[in-house]
């Protein structure tokens, strides 16, 4: 993979990014790496985009391995390099066994869960990306279990990481530090 953007200096930054920079730097992230410093290229989108994505990964009210699972689902369909490089170990950390996150990685059969919850998280994330819905089943289990205002939660938390793979993929950007690529290319 090669980055397609121009490189980003910031000490060269315009006062707009400089305040997307510093509000990312000193919010619950701490780090540019994702999809940042591409976005900072377009400053304003840049700004709406990390604060949508510090509410989707921070305050859904969906617990910290459900969305990592999600994000995983979102990151393997996507084929996403750095998503899955960056989020993998948070979602092991945060409780996500290794057998199933590989199984997600692989993306071959349906993987087996101990869960239900993760079960239910991903029956919602492949219906939703593969036919493009979500059965009323699914639907009516999501809101059965999480509420209506999670369940909406969890599509927007999906969209978005699903926009943050799209900006990874297409300017081939790789997180700080990678060296391995999860996916094939």
């Amino acid at each position: 993979m090669t980055n397609r953007l121009p490189t980003f200096d910031p000490s060269q930054a315009t006062p707009e990014q400089r305040a997307v920079l510093d509000e990312i730097l000193s919010g619950p992230r701490g780090n540019l790496n994702g999809p940042f410093l591409g976005w900072i290229h377009s400053p304003e989108l840049a700004q709406h985009a990390q604060r949508l994505g510090a509410f989707c990964r921070y305050q859904t009210g969906l617990p910290l391995r459900l969305s990592e699972l999600a994000i995983l689902v979102t990151a393997s369909r996507w084929q996403a390099q750095a998503e899955w490089h960056i989020h993998h170990p948070i979602a092991l950390q945060a409780g996500v066994p290794a057998a199933l996150a590989e199984a997600i990685r692989t993306a071959g059969a349906t993987p087996s869960f101990d869960e239900p919850d993760d079960a239910l998280i991903y029956a919602f994330a492949t219906e939703l990306y593969d036919a493009k819905r979500v059965s009323d089943a699914t639907y009516a289990r999501a809101v059965e279990r999480f509420g209506v205002p999670v369940t909406i939660n969890l599509v927007s938390l999906l969209g978005y990481y699903a926009l943050v793979a799209m900006t990874l993929n297409v300017f081939g950007m790789l997180a700080d530090g990678q060296t391995s690529l999860p996916f094939p290319e």
